[in-house]
């Protein structure tokens, strides 16, 4: 044990897993030296050093368990070119109060325009406020745990898309499903049905979901699950992705 008052409280506070406090130490304790704060004021200081910490690290751990990847500030969602949907609106869902109230939120529109940046807006939001969130497409999901149930580890599965607090399934409608995977998707909707939130992003208005699922009488069934009581964001306008220029003539129905 050092002879050293500083290196032996820094080591004291490593033991105590106080890690970036006992990093931060001669500063902290430098500043103080300075400011003479009371030896309250003084502790509180010290320990915010080490609470915002960790709170850093377990939002960059939310953020990485999610999935999301890269995603876009809100501040440059580009919301004049798409007048009819709400800034205010988005901004009051990036607050996620819908999360805490357990409700849903479906992004509908063309391929394009936005949909998707704006889920993975809001599933950043929930995670920088500690809320455990997962991101997936809706083929991904389906195909893991039909995988699952080959291997022997379809609870688990299941669980990585029913617990999170905040489940966002992208490209819904993109691909049509049978019967078994119609039964997984209407499983994993019951399950957090009322007790957690789902982000779902259509290119399909649900009066369109039986063109995709298996039975009409499934598609009524996940969809009045998924709209009860939620909020719908539809997408209009042009697409954002555009080629960067075009040589030829235009083809016939281009």
């Amino acid at each position: 044990m050092s002879k050293n008052p500083l290196e032996r409280l820094e080591a004291l506070l490593v033991e105590l897993d106080l890690t970036t406090l006992a990093r931060e130490l001669a500063n902290v304790l430098r500043g103080a030296e300075e400011a003479k704060p009371a030896f309250s004021e003084f502790l509180r200081q010290a320990l915010e050093i080490e609470a915002s910490a960790r709170h850093a690290r377990k939002i960059q751990r939310r953020l990485r368990w999610s999935r999301i990847g890269t995603v876009m500030p809100l501040k440059d969602f580009d919301f004049a070119s798409r007048p009819q949907l709400s800034a205010a609106v988005v901004k009051e869902l990036s607050t996620c109060r819908f999360v805490e109230e357990r409700r849903n939120v479906i992004l509908v529109g063309k391929p394009s325009t936005g949909k998707t940046s704006i889920a993975k807006i809001l599933a950043q939001a929930a995670c920088e406020r500690g809320m455990p969130v997962y991101y997936i497409t809706m083929v991904d999901m389906l195909a893991s745990l039909h995988a699952a149930r080959a291997d022997g580890t379809y609870r688990k599965t299941l669980r990585r898309v029913a617990t999170p607090q905040l489940l966002v399934i992208d490209d819904a409608g993109f691909a049509a499903l049978d019967r078994e995977a119609t039964n997984e998707l209407f499983r994993v909707v019951c399950e957090r049905y009322r007790q957690r939130s789902t982000v779902v992003v259509t290119n399909l208005p649900f009066r369109r979901w039986g063109e995709f699922l298996s039975s009409p009488e499934q598609a009524v069934a996940i969809a009045d699950r998924l709209i009860d009581q939620a909020t719908i964001l539809r997408f209009g306008g042009p697409p954002f992705r555009k080629p960067r220029d075009i040589h030829g003539a235009p083809l016939d129905g281009e």
